[in-house]
């Protein structure tokens, strides 16, 4: 008879992560699970990617892919083809790389992103 063994549960926290970044007006934190990274973005009231991150990564837009589903707040959204869109609470982007984005209105800008925050806001 073979054996078949489960992996194993696993259940991890924003409120203790693994791996803090911050960047002006902003902060990302990391946790993995599995052999997934999931990164929760907090970019307050004033972030732009472009003045916030760009420092950081060097790029003339963010490179990050991202899926990303949108706790609150309101993070409008320029491609590098010109469109633009905002993203609100309860939304799920998928976002090439070739972006901008910056904080619309006085609350902070909270998504959970499940694909691109692993090398986001790193220095190069």
């Amino acid at each position: 008879m073979s054996q078949h063994t489960a992996a194993a549960a696993e259940v991890v926290s924003f409120a203790r992560p693994h791996e803090i970044r911050e960047f002006p007006k902003g902060r990302l934190e990391l946790v993995t699970i599995g052999n997934a990274t999931v990164g929760r973005g907090v970019f307050e009231p004033g972030w732009r990617w472009s003045q916030s991150v760009q420092p950081l990564a060097k790029t003339r837009s963010c490179e990050a892919p991202h899926f990303q589903y949108h706790v609150s707040g309101v993070l409008r959204v320029l491609m590098d083809d010109g469109s633009e869109f905002d993203c609100k609470p309860g939304d799920i982007s998928l976002l090439p790389s070739g972006h901008d984005a910056w904080v619309v209105g006085d609350e902070p800008a909270v998504v959970v992103d499940f694909q691109g925050m692993l090398d986001y806001a790193r220095s190069r």
